[in-house]
């Protein structure tokens, strides 16, 4: 079964297909879904709409963490526009997943 990390927002695509965006944070504990070395297509659209594939990657990286424990580097490869914490509930259990294309 292949599975997909989908990014919603416009921006994402750029920041994906240009290699400064390397890392998602999804909200809850998803582990069982993104085990590392796993395969997954990277993809850009919207909910219940066609997506577009950018391209194959394999999971690097997963581990799980409060929102409060996210380190700078967690946050500026999931989005270098991102460099805080701030606006963010900090008890929230998240999951910070790295991912790298495969050629």
């Amino acid at each position: 079964m292949m599975m997909a990390l989908n990014f919603q927002a416009k921006k994402h695509e750029e920041l994906i297909m240009s290699r400064k965006k390397n890392c998602t944070v999804r909200l809850g504990d998803v582990r069982s879904q993104y085990p590392e070395s796993s395969i997954v297509w990277i993809t850009t659209g919207k909910k219940y709409e066609v997506k577009k594939r950018l391209y194959t990657a394999i999971i690097d990286k997963v581990r799980v963490k409060k929102f409060v424990e996210l380190t700078s580097r967690d946050l500026g490869h999931q989005n270098p526009e991102i460099d805080s914490l701030e606006g963010l509930r900090l008890d929230d259990t998240v999951t910070v997943i790295y991912f790298s294309e495969v050629l």
